[in-house]
């Protein structure tokens, strides 16, 4: 079965909710905004392997769990609240899988908002229209960014802290305007993860009897 982008926007994967925007062509960044572009894609570029903990919203819902990432391709979302929840990317495919309801459905990883964070190379320079740069007094700062190939069916918007860089949230706008925000509470390099967490098949598809 395939499944809506939406339904795959792992996203309370940028920040707080953001009223549409002005889109401004990359090449009119302006010098200071071009240098945060290529931090954050340097720090993104260097977080290969990690693990930790996220709240996600939408609407009225409110979900948490844990994480775990290995680029390139790979990440596991396992929801505590609602239990049993899980979307694993294996590198392909993106998958999710919902216990309460028995629901097993995918989408190729090239089709969802993972599959330029999740890339061997990460690139916010190619392929990608930045909407938006956000400086903060503090140091952090925002990039609304959206799919040069896609422009229509939504944005991505990513929250930095500044000092050290850290991601601390996404937020992903789908084209008909609903958010879905993921607030990463915590984050940290991890090594060694089990290839098992990047594996998952389908649990409806159970054995006939004869």
């Amino acid at each position: 079965m395939t499944v809506s982008r939406r339904a795959f926007a792992l996203g309370s994967a940028a920040l707080a909710a953001v009223a549409a925007l002005p889109a401004q062509a990359q090449s009119n960044l302006s010098a200071e905004d071009r240098a945060v572009l290529a931090r954050a894609q340097s720090y993104l570029q260097n977080l290969t392997s990690a693990q930790g903990s996220f709240v996600e919203t939408s609407g009225a819902q409110r979900r948490q769990g844990r994480f775990y990432l290995q680029r390139p391709g790979k990440m596991r979302f396992e929801y505590t609240d609602p239990a049993g929840l899980l979307v694993v990317s294996d590198g392909s495919n993106v998958k999710r899988y919902d216990p309460r309801l028995d629901v097993f459905r995918q989408v190729p990883l090239s089709q969802t908002p993972l599959s330029t964070f999740l890339a061997r190379t990460v690139r916010l320079d190619q392929g990608v229209r930045i909407d938006r740069i956000t400086r903060m007094d503090s140091g952090a700062f925002a990039i609304t960014a959206r799919d040069n190939r896609r422009p229509n069916d939504g944005s991505v918007v990513l929250a930095f802290a500044g000092d050290p860089i850290r991601l601390q949230e996404w937020t992903i706008i789908d084209a008909q305007g609903g958010r879905t925000r993921t607030q990463l509470t915590s984050l940290r390099p991890a090594s060694g993860l089990s290839a098992s967490l990047f594996q998952l098949r389908d649990p409806t598809r159970r054995p006939r009897r004869n």
